[in-house]
């Protein structure tokens, strides 16, 4: 090996060629771009396929649903009439109703206020049954301890307060699709056929509450 006269630092080979840099020698494993996969070479994923058009649809209310009792009353007539027309089915072994609620949620809302009517606290609690919602809210009120830590007295503040039961029903058609009602909307989910949602909507034009 000897060095380059004009080069002192560059390595020659036996003919004073400069040797190939390293890693570019015949049989290298290294590739440079024109070894890079076309894109034939490369695997191909299959594509989901669409098989069903899961629909969702809101109705907004123009005024909320003032109490719990009518609420209930409400979504009791939903599950005891059936005014959809659905019909019961079996699930894992279990024979289900047509109609049946799957879904509670109800919470109370209370403001503590001082001498002057100011809000100076404020308590909430979340309950599964109207129950539990009216026993709960009862309790909070009449919690002497709770009032003096806020240096206040109890009231209910009905207006915040919220209300959601979901009912799920199985049409006819064998779908099985979601009613759910809340102080402000009514929100039908997981259908597909346009005929369930014109059922629902045509009942809803009969509640004043649903308005």
């Amino acid at each position: 090996m000897s060095r380059d006269p004009d080069d002192p630092g560059k390595n020659t080979g036996p003919a004073g060629d400069a040797r190939v840099p390293a890693g570019n020698h015949a049989g290298s494993k290294r590739k440079g771009p024109a070894f890079k996969k076309t894109k034939k070479e490369l695997t191909h994923m299959g594509d989901f396929v669409q098989h069903t058009d899961v629909k969702s649809a809101v109705r907004a209310l123009a005024n909320p649903i003032e109490t719990i009792a009518s609420f209930d009353a409400l979504v009791q007539s939903v599950v005891s009439t059936n005014p959809f027309g659905c019909v019961s089915y079996i699930s894992a072994g279990v024979t289900h109703a047509p109609v049946e609620k799957t879904k509670e949620s109800y919470v109370v809302k209370i403001v503590y206020q001082d001498s002057d009517a100011k809000v100076v606290g404020n308590n909430s609690g979340k309950f599964n049954t109207v129950a539990g919602f009216n026993a709960g809210a009862a309790a909070l009120l009449a919690d002497t301890a709770l009032a003096a830590a806020h240096r206040g007295t109890a009231a209910r503040d009905s207006d915040t307060e919220t209300y959601s039961a979901t009912i799920k029903c199985h049409d006819p058609n064998g779908e099985l699709y979601d009613l759910t009602l809340t102080r402000s909307k009514v929100s039908l989910t997981s259908y597909e056929d346009e005929a369930i949602r014109a059922k629902v909507e045509a009942w809803a034009d009969t509640v004043p509450a649903l308005a």
